[in-house]
């Protein structure tokens, strides 16, 4: 992988030299910043508001999951250049270590979010009835990625992302530190709500007929959760074994309703329905923010929105 980086990137820049033909137009932003996915965009985008010579960059288009993105060589040369690149730092960033390697720009700034998390970071969990997965390294941590899907993280996340922009870009300080506070305020207003919709509500469980990213939201609210797959889970078809416990786990639970994921082909819900007696379901999705993001959202109006369907499930 390094070898063919280090190719790319003599080759891409090569280009760039004796050709302007297919390359993107240099940018005359003072302080370059790229983030590999949208949660994340939109904290720095916000943090970043009217700071002066400032470019901030999505690397990962909406819609793409980061299960599944490999760079191409036009974003390999991109965060080359960068002066910051922030980055959510689990097992499907290792791309990015060879990356770092070759940069262009060795003045850049690259922040790990998981790292900047520390002990916080938790590791996937195999609960009751879940399919068991792939357990080949199983002497190996498994570390939940969707640190996103917490409002608590999100507020940490962004003190450090404020941090590190004011350090590397003093000129900017103050811009940084007001427009993060007024943002840590609004999730922390969110996470408010959160809290007091789960700690009235009727039920404390969550019934997943699909993959559960949402470890960190579960964790923050005390919830609990029964799912078909863990979070990061490659796989795409459930046993019958695990379809029979959650309808059973639905059917003694209380609840009428199974939460499936936003892009789910719908098939698994579909099979615990079949095998429960409860038939009056219903379907509610939450949004990861993986592969379904609109013109007109934003992570707050999504974590929002999100609330509104844990309201719904949880009464």
């Amino acid at each position: 992988m390094k070898r063919v980086i280090a190719a790319v990137l003599c080759l891409l820049l090569a280009l760039t030299v004796f050709s302007g033909c297919g390359i993107k137009k240099p940018s005359n932003a003072r302080v370059k910043i790229i983030t590999t996915i949208y949660p994340v965009y939109e904290w720095v985008k916000n943090i970043a508001d009217d700071a002066d010579g400032v470019e901030v960059s999505l690397l990962l288009d909406k819609g793409v999951d980061l299960h599944s993105f490999q760079p191409t060589a036009e974003n390999i040369v991109d965060i080359s250049d960068c002066d910051v690149f922030i980055y959510v730092g689990g097992e499907s960033d290792k791309w990015v270590d060879d990356v770092l390697k070759e940069k262009k720009n060795k003045d850049m700034l690259s922040v790990n979010l998981m790292d900047e998390l520390g002990e916080a970071a938790k590791e996937e969990e195999n609960v009751e009835g879940m399919e068991p997965g792939d357990e080949e390294d199983g002497d190996e941590k498994e570390y939940d990625e969707h640190i996103w899907l917490s409002l608590k993280n999100a507020s940490k996340l962004c003190k450090c992302i404020s941090d590190k922009l004011s350090e590397k870009d003093s000129d900017n300080k103050d811009k940084y530190e007001k427009n993060a506070k007024e943002y840590i305020e609004k999730l922390g207003l969110l996470d408010r709500k959160y809290a007091q919709t789960c700690s009235s509500a009727k039920h404390d469980t969550l019934i997943f007929a699909d993959r559960f990213p949402f470890r960190y939201m579960t964790d923050d609210y005390k919830l609990k959760y029964y799912a078909a797959f863990k979070g990061c889970s490659a796989e795409s078809e459930a046993s019958l074994n695990t379809l029979v416990f959650l309808a059973e786990k639905l059917d003694s639970s209380g609840l009428h309703s199974l939460i499936i994921l936003d892009g789910s082909e719908k098939k698994i819900v579909k099979g615990v329905i079949d095998a429960a007696k409860t038939k009056d379901v219903e379907i509610l999705t939450l949004n990861s923010m993986q592969s379904s993001i609109g013109d007109d959202d934003t992570y707050l109006s999504i974590m929002e929105d999100n609330l509104s369907v844990l309201q719904k499930a949880l009464n």
